[in-house]
């Protein structure tokens, strides 16, 4: 990144402190005070800030080339980063909430993040190395990369597009509702409701723990999976699984075929419409 201006130990709290800044190295700054201004770095352009504190609203909104490094957000910064774009957050800690809205073309990598809402209506996001927090974790949002991601949370990555997850471990309930294009490898993925409505969501070298996952949903895939107290699992979804080990129940299946090592029970009765699925016991 060039620059050509260094601003360097200091402490802002007005409104707009640092208006439409462009190509700026920020260092060692706190923005906090008495003051308590609203949309300190709103619309720059080609920053860069390292080793900064915040703590006031609004903070970097319409801003286009930016890169925050070893800085860190308290929860007073609400809604901090909105309508953002071309950026890198690396090494930071993050707590704001509503944090990331509207935001495309953003790495984030090796950063701690608390932040109720992250990710609405983003796209083109990757998330590396990193530990999350949330609600409604990247709701309406497309094109988003996650490896190596320890995630806490509940309703998360619904109505989301294009989605890949590698080595992460998902604690969360009603993930993947009504999400399109989605896969998940080499993944731990805990909760409750897994999946409904999804489309297209393919599932390989996965651990898959909790009650009724997988209903309802179209061209489900699951390739080399373990399932762990999954009772009432694919109701009335159109399915291709390969599954190692136990499954608790399989209820009402609608189209495809599940193969699993054995299973507790295969419920086939009081379906609502035409069901064709068939589970095959291996050996």
């Amino acid at each position: 990144m060039k620059t050509q201006k260094i601003i360097e130990n200091k402490t802002f709290d007005e409104e707009r402190a640092l208006y439409n800044l462009k190509d700026a190295e920020i260092k060692n700054c706190t923005f906090a005070g008495e003051k308590d201004g609203e949309s300190v770095l709103k619309e720059t352009r080609n920053i860069k800030v390292i080793d900064s504190k915040f703590s006031l609203r609004y903070p970097l909104w319409h801003a286009k080339g930016y890169e925050l490094i070893n800085s860190e957000f308290d929860e007073n910064t609400r809604a901090p980063i909105w309508y953002s774009h071309d950026g890198l957050i690396d090494g930071c800690s993050l707590n704001g909430i509503k944090l990331l809205r509207e935001c495309s073309n953003t790495n984030v990598n090796n950063s701690k993040i608390i932040s109720p809402e992250f990710g609405w209506k983003c796209r083109n996001i990757s998330v590396k190395d990193t530990e999350i927090e949330s609600e409604y974790i990247f709701l309406d949002s497309k094109n988003i990369k996650l490896d190596n991601v320890n995630f806490k949370g509940k309703y998360s990555f619904q109505y989301v597009e294009n989605l890949e997850i590698t080595n992460s471990n998902l604690d969360t309930k009603d993930a993947f509702w009504h999400s399109e294009n989605v896969t998940v490898k080499d993944s731990v993925v805990k909760g409750e409701y897994l999946g409904w409505f999804s489309k297209d969501l393919t599932l390989i070298n996965c651990k898959i723990i909790g009650t009724q996952p997988l209903c309802y949903c179209e061209n489900l895939k699951l390739i080399n999976c373990t399932m762990k107290n999954c009772d009432l699992s694919f109701e009335y979804s159109d399915v291709e699984a390969d599954i190692k080990g136990n499954v608790d129940s399989i209820k009402n299946p609608k189209s495809g075929t599940i193969t699993v090592d054995s299973v507790g029970e295969v419920i086939n009765e009081g379906a609502i419409m035409e069901i064709n699925g068939k589970v095959i016991i291996r050996g």
